[in-house]
């Protein structure tokens, strides 16, 4: 295994920092090929606790190159302030790589998020109003700014006077305050400046690094029930954060990817709007809400939680091409008297075992569970699989074979000691 990509197999936020954090210590190359600062990943380790926004998670090790792919659109202004806070915390070695073709994130754009969830009222998404989308529209739209133009400062300036015509119109329209040109530019040119150095042609680079043997880790943003295409739309994010994404938004042939490993945790969270079959409410949720610490990494917003869903995994497995499962938290689980999994869904008394393209349909399904009982020990020291009791044994094997993929790896605590690696990843 020379080529790895962690996605996220739910709806986001399921703990594939801590895993590609752990992964990243084997890696010669950790690449972030989608998404914005809308999506936090918390890494602990030592004691010491960082949330990452954009920036990719071999950042601690100096010996690893950390790629920001062509697929990202990047806030120049908050990249740089989560660089220079990882900087003030000791964080001062290390190699970053941004791509030329990456988009740039700027403040219309998060104007323009605002106002359109403002607007959307009762079927608002439930975005983080980081401009991501608008970013991505902007991209889709050919008028968006790439980091290459960016960090140049004669098409820095022809471009975003050029684009700020356009956007300012549209803010105008919605009734918002309008950008001025001057001194936006001068603000940006500065992180333009400090930028310049970190920018190249990611795609070449990961080819050579690939070619020559090196480990190479990929790192995506939420998860697969949100990408633009195969989550549930319209309750989605502006990319595809699927392993079948990879190979476009960092530049290289899909022949490359050899491995996709599925993050999900031993239960299910979503955070925004959107359908969600097993969601629970009550003392349960809060219980698990409390335990798993289940708020937003970048936003503080609770998280809905519930029951574990395999039929969202099954959806992920087939359109991610996953062929291993990372389970996180499985210690939140300890306490619970009895343990529920969803297998198919009832949707107007068919049984069906995959998920409905459209919201109206996905919204009225019924999930069916199996159950199975719980366990009352602390598994937060455990070091392998035979150290867990009989119950979490017969959990994972349950998800399993209702999978058909194999769990490779658990997580009983959010230290990196308390990953237990079933099967061994970069051999």
């Amino acid at each position: 295994m020379k080529t790895l990509v962690v996605v996220g197999s739910q709806w986001g936020d399921e703990g594939k920092g801590k895993v590609t954090d752990y992964l990243a210590q084997k890696a010669d190359v950790v690449v972030r090929s989608q998404g914005g600062n809308n999506a936090g990943h918390t890494i602990l380790f030592g004691g010491n606790k960082f949330a990452l926004r954009s920036i990719p998670s071999g950042i601690f090790n100096p010996n690893i190159k950390n790629v920001m792919a062509n697929g990202m659109v990047i806030h120049p202004k908050q990249m740089l302030e989560e660089l220079h806070g990882l900087e003030a915390r000791g964080i001062r070695e290390y190699q970053l790589f941004i791509s030329n073709r990456a988009h740039i994130v700027l403040p219309y754009h998060e104007a323009l998020d605002g106002a359109f969830e403002t607007f959307k009222g009762d079927h608002k998404i439930g975005t983080t109003k980081r401009g991501i989308g608008p970013a991505y529209a902007d991209k889709a739209n050919r008028i968006g700014i790439r980091m290459g133009d960016f960090v140049e400062e004669h098409t820095l300036k022809e471009l975003l006077k050029e684009t700020l015509n356009i956007k300012n119109r549209e803010l105008q329209m919605l009734g918002l305050p309008q950008y001025d040109f001057h001194e936006l530019y001068t603000e940006y040119s500065v992180y333009a400046k400090e930028l310049k150095k970190f920018v190249c042609d990611t795609s070449l680079l990961l080819e050579e690094e690939i070619e020559k043997g090196s480990k190479v880790l990929f790192e995506g943003a939420q998860g697969v029930m949100l990408c633009l295409d195969h989550g549930t739309y319209p309750y989605v994010t502006s990319s595809s954060p699927t392993g079948a994404s990879v190979p476009l938004n960092a530049g290289i042939a899909p022949r490359y990817i050899t491995d996709v490993l599925g993050v999900c945790k031993a239960y299910t969270t979503r955070v925004g709007e959107g359908p969600f079959p097993t969601e629970l409410n009550g003392d349960l949720a809060n219980y698990i809400r409390e335990r798993g610490h289940e708020y937003g990494t970048v936003t503080q917003r609770p998280r809905r939680v519930g029951y574990l869903d395999c039929v969202a995994l099954n959806y992920a497995r087939r359109v991610s091409g996953i062929n291993h499962l990372a389970l996180m938290l499985f210690d939140v689980l300890s306490g619970i008297k009895t343990l529920k999994i969803c297998y198919a869904y009832d949707l107007d008394g068919e049984i069906i075992y995959t998920i409905p393209s459209t919201t109206y349909d996905y919204s009225r399904v019924k999930p069916l569970y199996i159950e199975l009982p719980g366990w009352d020990e602390d598994i937060t020291s455990v070091t392998s699989f035979e150290d867990l009791p009989e119950n979490a044994k017969a959990y994972i094997r349950k998800i399993e074979e209702l999978t058909k993929s194999k769990v490779s790896l658990f997580s009983v605590g959010p230290d990196r000691t308390q990953t237990i690696e079933l099967e061994e990843f970069f051999k």
